[in-house]
């Protein structure tokens, strides 16, 4: 199984769409007007439509599950502030970095945060992940098959 050094740094970027809102609303039954109702979120603290805090922080799943650690991952524990809205059309950035790896047990703590295409920092924080030793042996492996050699 790969392991990763602290310091390690993953990232994913992705575009916000209005659909995510009613994607995460569909898995969620999540229907609060500040997500659609453009004369409520204007005159809320937002200023407009925001989209849930769900769907910003749901792009660290994606890092977390296939980039760092990696396959197999899953998180035990998330300290996640929402420091600024994220509004449908943003490109939004997810960032990982280990910050401590357990020798013990496959276990990483990771720094996490995630920017809009201003730099705003939207959501700042740290999880603590464990990563399944079979789901890690057998990814690890194929990866390592199709990448080519240095």
């Amino acid at each position: 199984m790969r392991t990763h050094e602290i310091g390690t740094t993953a990232r994913r970027t992705r575009r916000v769409e209005a659909r995510d809102i009613e994607l995460f609303t569909e898995i969620t039954g999540d229907r609060n007007p500040v997500h659609y109702d453009e004369e409520l979120a204007r005159a809320s603290r937002f200023g407009g439509i925001v989209v849930q805090g769900g769907v910003t922080s749901g792009l660290l799943n994606a890092v977390v599950a296939e980039d760092l650690p990696g396959p197999g991952s899953v998180f035990l524990e998330t300290s996640w502030r929402f420091l600024a809205p994220v509004r449908p059309g943003d490109v939004i950035t997810a960032e990982a970095t280990v910050t401590a790896v357990r020798d013990d047990k496959p276990i990483t703590t990771l720094a996490t945060r995630i920017t809009n295409q201003d730099g705003v920092v939207v959501l700042d924080g740290s999880a603590v992940v464990w990563r399944d030793p079979a789901v890690a042996e057998a990814t690890d492996a194929v990866r390592e098959q199709s990448d080519p050699p240095a």
